[in-house]
C-alpha cells in the first residue's frame, strides 16, 4: 500500500515506521524530526526495533495514496480534514487511530471514506528521529457505523503484514467508546498524578481511572452504544497491563509543557454525559483539574471552558 501518515508524534511515527517496514511509507509531520527524518531515518527502538527511511515532510503537497492514518491531536482534527480534501490530495480510505471521538468530525470533510481505528501501542518521542515502542498492543479498524467489510479487511492485512497486531473490527461503534472509556481513565489520571500507566494497576489511581472508565460506558449506553461497566473496566486493565512502561500522551504533554487533548477525553464523556443526563463526576472533576493546569498556562483557547 501506498500509505501517508498524517501527524507524525509519537504514535504516528511508531505505527508509520513499523508500515515502512513493508509498504511505501509518507510521514507528515514538524521539524525538527521530520528533517532528521530525512537525514539519518527514522529509528524505532524497545519492543519494536528497526531503523526505516520512509519519505517525511512538513505538508502534505500533492498526494496520492491508498490510505491516510490520521494522528494529529484532537484539537487538530478539522485542519487535517481540510487538509485531506484539498484538490491536489487523492486518497482512497481515511483511518483515524486518534484519541477521541473523532471519526465525525472527519467524515463530514471526507463523506465515506473514513475508517474508524483504535491503537494501543504504547509509543513515546525519545528525540527527533527516534520513537521508543514502550508496549505492544493492538490495533482496531472498522467502519464507523458498524459491520464487516472487504476495504476494512484490506487495512488490516496490511498492517499485520508489515507486523503488527491488527484485525477488522465489525463492532467499531462499541469500539470507539470502549476506547473513550481507556482514554478517559489513563490519561488525565497519568497526567495529573504524574506516572506511567503501570501505576493504574493498583489502588488508589487503579479505582479512580476505574471510575471514569465505568462513567464512559454509562454515557455511551445512553447513546444507544451496548458497552457494560465491566467491559470497560476489562478493556481499561488490559491497556494497562499492555503499556505498563508507558507514560500516556496526556502525560508526555504535561511533562513538554503542552496543551492536552482533555477536551476529547474525559471532556467529551462530560459533554454526552450531560447532553443525555447521565452523572460522570469522576471525569467532570479530572477534566476540571487539567482544564485549570492548561488554563494557567495559558494553553487553552480563549473560547473554551
Amino acid at each position: 500500500m501506498d500509505i501517508v501518515v498524517f501527524g507524525a508524534g509519537a504514535l504516528g511515527s511508531l505505527v508509520g515506521g513499523a508500515l515502512a517496514r513493508e509498504h511505501a511509507v509518507t510521514l507528515v509531520g514538524r521539524n525538527p524530526h521530520v528533517a532528521r527524518i530525512r537525514d539519518r531515518g527514522l529509528r524505532l527502538s524497545g519492543e519494536l526495533d528497526a531503523t526505516v527511511r520512509p519519505d517525511a515532510g512538513t505538508d502534505l503537497g500533492t498526494v496520492d495514496a491508498d490510505l491516510a492514518l490520521v494522528t494529529v491531536k484532537s484539537y487538530d482534527t478539522s485542519a487535517a480534514a481540510a487538509a485531506l480534501a484539498a484538490p491536489d490530495v487523492d486518497v482512497d480510505l481515511v483511518c483515524s487511530l486518534q484519541n477521541g471521538l473523532t471519526e465525525e468530525e472527519l467524515r463530514a470533510e471526507l463523506d465515506d471514506r473514513v475508517l474508524a481505528g483504535t491503537a494501543t501501542y504504547g509509543a513515546e518521542l525519545v528525540e527527533p528521529g527516534h520513537v521508543r515502542c514502550t508496549g505492544v498492543g493492538r490495533i482496531h479498524v472498522g467502519e464507523l457505523d458498524g459491520g464487516a467489510s472487504d476495504r476494512a479487511e484490506r487495512v488490516a492485512a496490511a498492517f499485520r503484514a508489515a507486523g503488527l497486531d491488527c484485525e477488522a473490527d465489525p463492532a467499531m461503534a462499541r469500539r470507539r467508546f470502549e476506547k473513550l472509556a481507556v482514554n478517559a481513565g489513563i490519561n488525565a489520571v497519568t497526567a495529573l498524578a504524574r506516572v506511567r500507566n503501570g501505576a493504574l494497576a493498583e489502588p488508589p489511581a487503579g479505582d479512580l481511572a476505574e471510575r471514569a472508565a465505568r462513567e464512559t460506558a454509562r454515557a455511551a449506553r445512553a447513546e444507544g452504544v451496548d458497552l457494560g461497566d465491566d467491559d470497560a473496566v476489562a478493556a481499561l486493565r488490559a491497556v494497562v497491563d499492555e503499556t505498563a512502561a508507558n507514560r500516556s500522551s496526556m502525560s508526555q504533554d504535561v511533562d513538554a509543557g503542552r496543551r492536552t487533548e482533555v477536551d476529547a477525553i474525559n471532556g467529551a464523556v462530560l459533554a454526552r454525559g450531560d447532553a443525555a443526563g447521565v452523572s460522570v463526576p469522576t471525569n467532570r472533576t479530572l477534566a476540571a483539574l487539567v482544564r485549570t493546569w492548561e488554563a494557567e498556562r495559558d494553553l487553552r483557547p480563549a473560547d473554551s471552558s
